[in-house]
């Protein structure tokens, strides 16, 4: 198994960043990719970027995404992180990341562990 602990969440300005963290523990060497994910109320869950955990590249991000936030890892301390910035008021939800041992991670149900999640709120 593969243990998530997210922490960075909080309350921020619209215009301000936010860097969230990620701390991976347990069975890392067969992650695949990791990803974060956010839901707003009453929303699906939402797939915002991945990465690939062994090389860090191909690297994908939904247009929500794109231009703002950044995704990237620390092989050596087991940890991902999501930069927002440029933070919005309908960025506000809870911010997930999860583990895919798969070889396409590109949907949820490919991503077999999920921290508890850091709320985002951002106020205008």
């Amino acid at each position: 198994q593969v243990q998530l602990v997210e922490s960075g969440g909080g309350l921020v300005q619209a215009g301000g960043s936010l860097r969230l963290t990620c701390a991976m523990s347990g069975r890392t060497p067969t992650i695949s990719a990791t990803g974060w994910f956010r839901q707003a109320p009453g929303k699906e869950r939402e797939l915002l970027c991945t990465i690939r955990w062994s090389t860090g590249s191909s690297r994908y991000y939904a247009d929500s995404a794109k231009g703002r936030f950044t995704i990237f890892r620390d092989n050596a301390k087991n940890t991902v992180y999501l930069q927002m910035n440029d933070l919005k008021p309908e960025d506000t939800a809870v911010y997930y990341c999860a583990v895919s041992q798969q070889a396409t991670y590109s949907y949820p149900n490919a991503y077999e562990y999920w921290g508890q999640g850091t709320q985002v709120t951002v106020s205008s």
